[in-house]
């Protein structure tokens, strides 16, 4: 499977950790009152859906950036690979 890395082209697959979920990056204020409650849920539940998806990973053996691929969970078809900080400053941005 190939990565389209946003910087360097398309990369193999096993140059990668994979993390998983991108939800990840949405981590719950700690200041909040709820914040065990939300802890809870950010650690220890996580999706695992069929379709498209949008994942964390990480290019280890290369220039160790974070990327947000969304990809197809079914067929493995890969739709898009961002850097990861750019994916958060759009988030950040909407807020």
């Amino acid at each position: 499977m190939l990565i389209p890395h946003p910087i360097l082209g398309p990369r193999d697959a096993q140059e990668f950790t994979y993390l998983g979920d991108a939800a990840l990056m949405l981590r719950p204020d700690p200041t909040q009152d709820n914040a065990e409650a939300a802890f809870s849920e950010y650690i220890y539940f996580r999706d695992n859906p069929v379709g498209i998806h949008q994942e964390l990973w990480f290019h280890e053996q290369g220039d160790r950036s974070w990327l947000v691929v969304t990809r197809n969970t079914t067929t493995h078809e890969i739709l898009s690979a961002e850097l990861a900080s750019d994916v958060k400053r759009k988030q950040e941005g909407d807020q």
